[in-house]
């Protein structure tokens, strides 16, 4: 078990693309962020109807974006696994527009895709708890870029995080 905290990243351990997420986190308890879970505590709450709500034509539903959270937290999730193992083998990318229109979240109960977020965060916090200094530094390759377990777990909570602001001003204020 991983007795102390996650360090936070270096710009070399992940692709630019995610310093987006990565800068969201002001705080380098990475671990208390995961164990926060803001966006589960966000959505836990809403009646069956608000699920299907889009702030615009175009957009995801909020079912659709709770689906997504979880897709992508679960993908990221297995590529820290991948590189915290020692697999040399690089990591494909993936398409979150074509996950989501895949996954059929819409013919899901909100509780039902919030029960399945709350799971894969419990894993997620099982697998990066886990996880030595060691594992946590090394390197592997995923959507062309570098990447760090360790950078993982601040991708996860900062995308996390994207998706919280996301919720309060663009659907919150349509509910």
């Amino acid at each position: 078990m991983t007795t102390a905290a996650i360090a936070r990243p270096a710009a070399g351990e992940y692709g630019a693309y995610y310093d987006r997420y990565i800068s969201l986190l002001t705080d380098d308890d990475v671990l208390g962020a995961l164990h926060a879970a803001p966006f589960s505590r966000l959505v836990s709450g809403l009646e069956e109807a608000q699920g299907g709500v889009r702030y615009a034509p175009d957009k995801w539903s909020i079912k659709e974006s709770i689906g997504h959270v979880s897709d992508t937290e679960r993908i990221f999730a297995y590529r820290a696994l991948r590189v915290a193992r020692n697999d040399a083998t690089p990591l494909a990318g993936f398409e979150q527009d074509d996950y989501v229109r895949a996954a059929n979240f819409e013919a899901r109960t909100v509780a039902s895709l919030t029960a399945e977020l709350d799971a894969v965060r419990a894993a997620t916090i099982a697998l990066f708890e886990g996880l030595s200094g060691e594992e946590l530094a090394r390197r592997g390759t995923a959507s062309g870029s570098p990447l760090t377990p360790r950078a993982v777990a601040f991708m996860i909570a900062g995308h996390e995080l994207h998706h919280v602001e996301l919720f309060r001003t663009r659907y919150l204020p349509l509910l």
